[in-house]
């Protein structure tokens, strides 16, 4: 990109992770109204992301919470949330930036935004090198994808609703 030409896609992606400071800093401070819930993911290999080394070991990559009933303690900045979870029973301090955050949605109202996390990204735990497919493994993989997509497919057809993606905006 060119040193004077104007930087949309990161205004763009600026002001939706301001609609997202907005709706947690609201919730801080006067709770969630009537059905209003939300489901935030986030990768939690991000710079920043703290939460605890189970919960890490679960979710290496990316993680789903969920704010409606059960959360205490929301803390909200301009760089990040924090905010206490029940898992499994047990109480978890989550911290997570907002710049690792790849979704945010209230089903309440079929609102729901998708983000791309900085590039700060660094796995969790390192990957292993996977031993070249036979081809029935190969085989077995595409079709497991295949049926994985149908599904995903099929469970975006039976919610309505608006997601914005930066990718419409984007040139081709």
């Amino acid at each position: 990109m060119e040193a004077d030409s104007l930087q949309y896609e990161q205004w763009i992606v600026e002001a939706l992770r301001g609609v997202v400071v907005r709706a947690l800093n609201h919730s801080a401070s006067h709770g969630l109204p009537g059905d209003h819930h939300y489901y935030i993911t986030f990768r939690t290999g991000i710079d920043g992301v703290d939460l605890p080394d189970h919960l890490r070991a679960q979710y290496p990559e990316e993680m789903t919470i969920v704010l409606q009933h059960q959360y205490w303690d929301l803390e909200v900045d301009d760089e990040a949330f924090s905010v206490t979870l029940s898992f499994k029973g047990r109480s978890a301090r989550l911290r997570v930036p907002i710049s690792a955050v790849t979704a945010f949605a209230d089903p309440s109202v079929n609102f729901g935004l998708q983000l791309k996390a900085d590039r700060v990204f660094k796995p969790a735990t390192p990957r292993k090198k996977e031993p070249k497919d036979t081809n029935k493994e190969a085989a077995s993989r595409k079709e497991s994808a295949k049926s994985s997509r149908k599904t995903a497919t099929s469970r975006k057809k039976k919610k309505s609703g608006e997601v914005i993606a930066l990718d419409s905006f984007r040139k081709k």
